[in-house]
């Protein structure tokens, strides 16, 4: 038994607690920057803490924000106000969506199971497992839904043996004969929550219309949308996926949409041992409930700092979380919060230069060792050069050896050789979040938050051109 220091930032307020026989208490040394946070993994632990004392027991991760009026998970309080209440601060659906989100993995795995014969069947008929043959794979879509590509492209690289690459549905519409060569086939994985984006629209119909050697996945979470109902006029060449409707988010951001229509892309990915990663899915949920308490406690304590950036960095798939999270910050704080998304090592090559006194820094680290060696050679970087106000790291096991190095240490509470692949449904929820509780301290409305009309749900039409 190891003792190991808390220091908070007020320095004569320090909690001395002992390391555990099942992990030890993730946090750095460095005087944290507003009230103190405890990330504990542990199977007991007793601490005082001035005027009141907490004894802790578990089995798995315990995340606690102590605070001299008590302990509390802040989205759990916007989930109990009134009714009324809720809908007038623009909390009706955002925070309950983010929420449900462990919840509704397990049924979106329920629905790739009951339709495996016609999933099985679309990716037959599309040449997934002829090996040099198989077609080249285009994960498509346009802002989250592009995102969702870029997170699920390596693992549908590894699955099937082929070319896959996310391909922006932004992109498709102005160039598309730039993507597609005469006598090769392609597989679209198409991705839209509404099922209605004028991009995806527009792509899909051109590409069923006018080039027979495509064939189409839809993933969606809406039986009624345009895409889902173009598939089902070209039955032998698209198929529509359509998740369950509590998925489909009536925010104006994708949480759960985005969350769900992932883990139903990592489904279609493993068809061939579905019920083995039934076992992946209902992991995931687990650990998922577990941090979401945690990320919603940490983004309403670093929210309140009120920083004026946001940095997110992350390698493989992890990148597309980055992607993800800078885009919920933006989205949700009316572009009050700039946000910047890199890879660690890109970062280096001239965005490090916006990471200022009024930045919260937030890496995703990998569980593969060589990435996780260029990543943490970054954070010592920012800690050498001490930049950034905040600095957070979400990491899947333990975080030892970043301790050091961040103000806020998120245990995902998953095993630490579970594949980054399988990781980004967990990693996303901390960006949602610190997206949510930003949007309330910039007296916004998350269910609505762009009072301008710049941006909207579904995104407006727009003009065609031939």
């Amino acid at each position: 038994m190891v003792p190991l220091l808390l220091q908070s930032k007020t320095p004569k307020r320090r909690i001395s607690c002992w390391e555990g026989e099942s992990g030890f208490i993730a946090i750095g040394g460095r005087p944290k920057p507003a009230k103190p946070f405890l990330r504990l993994l542990a199977n007991s632990i007793s601490f005082s803490f001035e005027t009141f004392s907490i004894d802790v027991h578990c089995n798995r991760l315990l995340c606690l924000l102590v605070e001299d009026r008590g302990v509390g998970n802040p989205l759990l309080t916007l989930l109990d106000l009134p009714d009324q209440e809720r809908v007038d601060r623009g909390l009706e659906h955002t925070p309950r969506e983010i929420w449900q989100q462990p919840d509704t993995w397990g049924t979106t795995f329920r629905i790739c199971s009951a339709r495996k014969a016609e999933l099985d069947e679309a990716l037959r008929r599309a040449g997934i497992g002829r090996g040099s043959a198989s077609p080249t794979i285009y994960l498509v879509g346009a802002g989250t839904s592009d995102y969702t590509g870029r997170a699920l492209a390596p693992l549908v690289r590894r699955r099937w043996g082929c070319d896959a690459w996310p391909v922006p549905s932004t992109t498709l519409l102005t160039d598309f004969d730039e993507f597609h060569s005469a006598g090769k086939e392609y597989l679209w994985i198409s991705f839209s929550r509404s099922g209605d984006s004028p991009e995806g629209v527009a792509v899909l119909k051109r590409a069923l219309e006018h080039n027979g050697s495509i064939q189409h996945l839809v993933i969606t979470c809406n039986q009624k949308g345009k895409m889902a109902e173009l598939c089902a006029r070209h039955p032998d060449r698209a198929l529509a996926l359509v998740l369950d409707d509590a998925v489909n988010d009536r925010g104006l951001a994708m949480t759960s949409s985005f969350s769900n229509m992932l883990v139903a892309g990592q489904c279609a990915a493993h068809l061939d041992d579905l019920e083995e990663f039934g076992a992946v899915v209902s992991g995931l949920s687990a650990c998922g409930r577990q941090f979401l308490a945690v990320a919603a406690e940490t983004s309403a304590e670093v929210t309140s700092l009120g920083c004026a950036r946001a940095c997110f960095v992350g390698s493989g798939v992890l990148r597309g979380v980055a992607d993800e999270c800078a885009l919920k910050v933006v989205e949700l704080s009316a572009g009050k919060i700039t946000t910047l998304a890199e890879t660690p090592l890109g970062l280096r090559h001239g965005p490090m230069s916006s990471v200022d006194g009024q930045t919260l820094f937030v890496a995703f680290l990998s569980s593969d060792p060589r990435r996780r060696g260029y990543e943490l050679d970054l954070l010592r970087e920012i800690d050498r050069k001490r930049l950034g106000r905040v600095r957070l790291v979400v990491t899947a096991g333990g975080g030892a050896d970043v301790a050091e190095l961040a103000d806020y240490v998120l245990p995902l509470n998953c095993p630490m050789d579970l594949p980054d692949c399988y990781r980004p449904v967990l990693d996303v929820m901390l960006g949602q979040l610190l997206g949510l509780f930003a949007s309330l301290r910039c007296g916004l409305k998350p269910d609505q938050p762009s009072p301008t009309g710049a941006i909207t749900r579904v995104v407006q039409p727009i003009k065609l051109y031939s």
